[in-house]
C-alpha cells in the first residue's frame, strides 16, 4: 500500500474540517494584532466577557477520525480584535491570571455541553499553569460544574514539562485528586524540560505532547526524527498516547504515522477556531454523504 493510498481516509478528515464556509469564519487579518497599551487589563476583559475558548482539533492519526479538541484562549477586544495569549498574558501580574484560567476551564466545561446538546461527545484538553493547579481548588471546581451527563468522556489539563519538573512531588498529589474527578494529565511540550526518567514515572499521565521544535522537519532531520521516536516509545512504555503538536507537512504527518505517534495536532490537520465555526464543520461534516466504499474484485476461480 503507497503512503497516498494509507492517508487516503486522513486526506478526507482534512477535508471535511477545512474545505467548508461555515457562517463565522476565522478572520485571518483580526490575528494580526495592533498597537497595544503597555498593560493589558485582564479584570476588564472578564468583567467584558471578551475571553472566548477557540478549538484546535486533535486528530487520531491510526483510526484517521476526529479524536478531540484543545481548548485555546483568545480574547475578542471590541478594539484590537482577536488577542493570542502571547499579547494580553506578557507583563500581566499572576494574581490577575489566576482569574482568568478560572474562567476558561468553567467555560471549557460548559462548551463540553453545547458540543454535547449537537450530538458531538468529544474529549476537551485545556493547557493549565502547574502553579494555578496549586492556587486553585481544581477537584473541587470541576466536581460543581461538570457536566451531568454519565457519557462525559472528562477533561485532560496539559501541563508544560518545564513546570511540573519543578513541582513533581505537589503534582502528583493534584494529578491523583484530578484523577478522581475525571480528569487526566498530559505532559505539554515534552523534549524541552529536560526531565528525568524517574521523574516521569512518579507522575501519572494520559499523554506525552511532543513539542513543535521536534516535530517539525522531522521528515528530514534526522536528530528530531530520533528525539520525536524516542518519545513516542516512551509515551506508550508508560502506558500513555504520543501526541504531536505544530504539523505543518504531509511529509512530517506521514513520518509520525510511521513512527506509531497516536494523535496530531496543527495547522495542516486544522487551525484553531472558535465554537460557532468548529461546531459547524462538524454537523457539515456529520451532514455530508459516506464516499461509497469499493466494490470488490470478483473471485478468479482457480
Amino acid at each position: 500500500m503507497t503512503g497516498h493510498d494509507a492517508n487516503a481516509g486522513l486526506r478526507r478528515v482534512l477535508e471535511a474540517l477545512t474545505a467548508s464556509e461555515p457562517a463565522d469564519p476565522v478572520d485571518v487579518e483580526a490575528l494580526e494584532v495592533p498597537p497595544m497599551p503597555e498593560h493589558f487589563d485582564i479584570e476588564e476583559a472578564l468583567q467584558n466577557n471578551w475571553l472566548e475558548m477557540w478549538y484546535q482539533p486533535k486528530i487520531d492519526l491510526r483510526q484517521k477520525c476526529l479524536a478531540g479538541a484543545e481548548a485555546l484562549a483568545r480574547i475578542r477586544h471590541p478594539d484590537y480584535g482577536v488577542l493570542l495569549p502571547a499579547t494580553f498574558v506578557s507583563g500581566t501580574t499572576d494574581d490577575k491570571l489566576v482569574p482568568l484560567t478560572k474562567h476558561a476551564l468553567l467555560t471549557t466545561l460548559r462548551d463540553w455541553e453545547v458540543f454535547d446538546a449537537s450530538g458531538f461527545n468529544l474529549r476537551l484538553a485545556i493547557n493549565l499553569p502547574v502553579n494555578h493547579l496549586l492556587k486553585l481548588p481544581i477537584p473541587t471546581i470541576v466536581n460543581e460544574h461538570r457536566p451531568a451527563a454519565e457519557h462525559w468522556p472528562g477533561l485532560i489539563v496539559e501541563v508544560t514539562e518545564d513546570q511540573i519538573v519543578r513541582e513533581i512531588k505537589r503534582a502528583q498529589e493534584i494529578a491523583n485528586l484530578l484523577k478522581i474527578s475525571g480528569i487526566t494529565v498530559s505532559i505539554d511540550d515534552f523534549g524541552a524540560g529536560y526531565s528525568s526518567f524517574h521523574s516521569l514515572r512518579e507522575l501519572a499521565f494520559t499523554e506525552l505532547k511532543l513539542n513543535y521544535s521536534f516535530v517539525k522537519n522531522c521528515a528530514t532531520d534526522a536528530t528530531n526524527a530520533a528525539i520525536c521516536q524516542t518519545a513516542i516509545d516512551l509515551a506508550h512504555r508508560f502506558g500513555s498516547a504520543a501526541v504531536a503538536e505544530g504539523i505543518e507537512s504531509m511529509a512530517d504527518l506521514q513520518a509520525l504515522q510511521i513512527m506509531g505517534c497516536d494523535f496530531g495536532q496543527g495547522i495542516l490537520l486544522a487551525p484553531p477556531m472558535p465554537l460557532p465555526q468548529f461546531l459547524a464543520l462538524l454537523q457539515q461534516r456529520m451532514n455530508r454523504p459516506r464516499p461509497a466504499a469499493p466494490a470488490e474484485a470478483p473471485t478468479v476461480a482457480a
